[in-house]
């Protein structure tokens, strides 16, 4: 029996179409704060202190949900991330005045932040065996796809039509809901866990896969997968890498949030200046298939090391103002060192642990992460406020590449990842 094909494109699929919306989340900030600042008089201090606020909600919903999530099932708590957070962008459009806006991101954050883990959980575990980094960053493409997405459509649409119609867009993923509920299967080993073998035999069959073996010790809680996180062996990686994650959310947060503000100071008109968003994600796209390629075949820590060696290089040669061609180029490398670095490092997480704590690890990474997260919009609206020149806005990211190179490089061998869920023999 063979791997049934549609069922791992379905999960894909999905769970990439759910991510779009993270990344479109990302970067409809950056593409509505020339407006904000317009229309509510507001500083850039506090349009990055109101920008951190989804980010904050991200944190609680990383910590929170990649937690619970291997005890009330991945699937559900996806499903249940995508209605939430739609529902609360759909309401940012009507916000008042900044401070309900700012509420609003914040409770909308907390199932976006819930919705990365369980995702990358997800694929992570139905991906073929030796392509786990390549399956994970096509699924991932989807995250720059949305912040692709959002630049785009931010061009025509907010002279158009204003600032509130992008957060009306940022609502669609609660479209996909009915195709999850029907196509998206629950996780394998989180059957297992819980001692559901039956149901997971029978999903296993339909399938085409085998059922995961797990050694799941007697007495199982949360907090038994979160002490395997700092168990012997994991410890020192699990801080080398919660150093990374929070290094390169800091990137990809601060860069998309400012990077049109950043080049409005270089002297570039808004349409413009959108562009080089638009660029940066698409360096991500291609960047991260390429990496993901290549980490299969060398491994995931020369990889992500690599691509946090090309943040620092093309982030710093943005601060020496080179000619627009040059800008465009240096842009989508850019793009590729934080976005593709995150795509890359959040397989890298999740396969240093084992299937008893995968969920848990990950979201836990992403949640610590958050906190560079949060920092990135606020230093990058210090820097703008502060009256010094836009270029150091641009050495302080690269500084930041430069302590997520460091850490990565420091990460000690993990144990044997676990290999992927085994195809079936064929039967004739």
């Amino acid at each position: 029996m063979q791997l049934n094909r549609s069922a791992l494109w379905s999960v894909v699929a999905l769970c990439a179409f759910a991510v779009t919306f993270d990344g479109y989340d990302l970067v409809v900030y950056g593409t509505t704060v020339p407006s904000l600042l317009a229309d509510w008089h507001i500083g850039p201090a506090q349009a990055g202190a109101i920008g951190s606020y989804a980010l904050i909600g991200m944190l609680v919903g990383a910590l929170l949900v990649g937690t619970v999530t291997d005890l009330l099932g991945r699937r559900r708590i996806l499903v249940l991330c995508m209605v939430w957070f739609s529902f609360c962008t759909a309401l940012c459009a009507v916000a008042p005045n900044p401070e309900v806006f700012g509420l609003l991101r914040f409770v909308a954050g907390i199932g976006l932040g819930g919705l990365m883990p369980t995702a990358a959980a997800l694929v992570i575990e139905y991906a073929p065996g030796g392509k786990h980094n390549l399956t994970y960053a096509m699924m991932q493409s989807g995250y720059a796809v949305g912040g692709i997405l959002a630049s785009t459509l931010a061009i025509p649409v907010i002279p158009a039509l204003g600032w509130q119609v992008m957060y009306l867009i940022g609502a669609a993923p609660v479209l996909a809901v009915p195709f999850a509920l029907r196509w998206l299967p629950e996780s394998l080993e989180y059957l297992v866990l819980r001692g559901r073998t039956e149901q997971a035999a029978a999903l296993a069959t339909r399938l085409g896969v085998e059922v995961p073996v797990i050694s799941v010790p007697e007495k199982r809680n949360w907090l038994t997968a979160l002490r395997e996180l700092a168990a012997p062996g994991y410890r020192l990686g699990t801080v080398l890498l919660w150093l990374a994650s929070f290094s390169s959310l800091l990137m990809v947060y601060g860069m998309n949030t400012w990077l049109p503000q950043i080049m409005r100071q270089a002297d570039f008109p808004l349409g413009s200046a959108l562009s080089f968003l638009l660029v940066f994600n698409l360096g991500s796209i291609i960047g991260s298939v390429i990496g993901g390629r290549a980490a299969d075949l060398l491994g995931s820590k020369p990889v992500v090391a690599v691509s946090f060696l090309l943040a620092v290089l093309s982030i710093a040669l943005l601060a020496t103002r080179p000619s627009t061609v040059a800008i465009y180029v240096l842009a989508g490398i850019a793009g590729y060192g934080t976005i593709g670095t995150t795509n890359l490092l959040n397989v890298f997480v999740t396969r240093y642990y084992p299937p008893t704590s995968r969920a848990v690890g990950i979201g836990w990474s992403l949640g610590v992460g958050r906190l560079g997260a949060i920092l990135g919009p606020v230093l990058g609206g210090l820097v703008l406020a502060s009256g010094a020149s836009y270029v150091w806005n641009f050495y302080l990211f690269a500084a930041v590449a430069v302590i997520g190179l460091v850490a990565t490089g420091l990460v000690p061998v993990a144990r044997r990842a676990p290999a992927g869920i085994r195809l079936r023999e064929q039967t004739s």
